[in-house]
């Protein structure tokens, strides 16, 4: 066994010092053990590992989430800027306090999951806890960090990742706004932006990806839109990227709209912006007195029927305009931009419920039609 196991006295009575050489050859130890049985046990432990390559330098345990949290940040700046704006909030808010000063080996899973179950709690003073999208965040950022420190072999496994009994995000209530044709366009002639609403009608795009739009964007011809660029406001800043799920698309749109379109563009070069000044990027309407809300609000003066939507409904509409004309999910999943016909059948699993109930009709038509029925009898009597 490569290493020694001795003996010293302490004011509480003998203990052992166990010393061994790691791998670099550098020789280290570890004290305090109560007997002797203990300290080879451990000396044991360390020659397997390193025989495995599984050693792993105690000191190197010692570095505090804090420490690892600057180089985890900087990983995720790749990510969108919607997406991390709210990382260094969680950091600041939840983790730091509760994590930052604590030596990543030291952290147990039970300290973890005791933490996620508080944060959603209500206090003793009645402050409210914090919603499960807020507490499962908080435990994402400090199990990424945690996942530095697995990757530079600092500890042998994550103690934030593999809990059961998590708190559930709340699942999409029902009742989400379509409107119909109709409505749509009572609601542009209404509004300031009448290409603008009709655009996100019919064509489901993101509000940032028809802002993004730019003249050379638009093929009249093959009545498309070219979707290659996002720009999302985050804390009043506009930040230009790619779309969401980073895939660039090519959008079809009814034949109405290509007037509208060309409207748009008029006097402007191929590089400026489609919709608004050409040179400034549209901001999503503001909540209250915005221009969107005030189209809204003198349609329902009129018409006490007229739902109360907001701008990014007429995406959740345009997909229930296009299902109604035939679309299936796939060709639905490419309109929106889904990364997967899996999310398209989540977000939209109502209004595909409705072709279940068509299949079952058309099933019985075709199979009159083929004079299947014929044979029924038979197998009925």
């Amino acid at each position: 066994m490569s290493g020694t196991v001795n003996a010293y006295e302490t004011a509480a009575g003998k203990r052992y010092r166990v010393r061994y050489r790691k791998p670099d050859k550098s020789q280290t130890d570890k004290r305090g053990f109560r007997t002797k049985k203990e300290a080879e046990l451990f000396l044991a432990s360390v020659t397997v590992s390193k025989a495995r390559g599984e050693y792993l330098d105690p000191a190197l345990s010692r570095v505090t989430v804090a420490q690892l949290y600057e180089t985890w940040i900087i990983g995720k700046k790749s990510l969108k800027p919607s997406a991390f704006a709210q990382l260094p909030i969680a950091w600041r808010l939840h983790v730091e306090p509760k994590w930052g000063a604590r030596e990543v080996g030291g952290i147990l899973p039970s300290e973890v999951r005791t933490w996620v179950t508080e944060l959603t709690q209500d206090k003793p003073d009645g402050t409210k806890g914090r919603s499960a999208t807020v507490a499962l965040r908080a435990l994402g950022v400090l199990a990424g960090i945690l996942d530095v420190a697995v990757d530079d072999r600092r500890i042998a496994r994550n103690p934030a990742r593999g809990m059961k009994n998590l708190p559930r995000k709340p699942k999409r209530k029902a009742g989400r706004v379509y409107l119909t044709h109709d409505q749509v366009h009572t609601l542009a002639a209404e509004s300031a932006r009448p290409e603008l609403v009709l655009t996100l009608a019919y064509t489901g795009l993101r509000w940032g990806e028809a802002a993004a739009l730019r003249v050379r964007s638009v093929n009249l011809l093959r009545q498309r839109l070219h979707v290659e660029e996002n720009a999302v406001q985050v804390d009043g800043v506009i930040h230009v990227g790619t779309p969401k799920t980073w895939q660039i698309r090519s959008v079809p749109f009814p034949k109405f709209l290509a007037p509208l379109l060309e409207r748009a563009a008029r006097g402007k070069g191929p590089d400026d912006l489609l919709f608004g000044d050409g040179t400034s990027h549209l901001r999503p309407p503001r909540y209250g007195n915005g221009w969107f809300e005030g189209a809204v609000a003198r349609v329902q003066a009129r018409d006490d029927q007229f739902p109360r939507i907001t701008a990014h409904d007429l995406r959740h509409t345009a997909a229930s305009l296009a299902i109604a004309a035939g679309a299936n999910v796939k060709a639905l999943q490419r309109m929106l931009g889904h990364e997967s016909a899996a999310i398209t059948l989540d977000v939209y699993a109502d209004l595909f419920d409705d072709d279940l109930s068509a299949v079952s009709a058309n099933l019985e038509t075709a199979a009159r039609e083929q004079s299947v029925g014929k044979s029924w009898a038979a197998l009925l009597a």
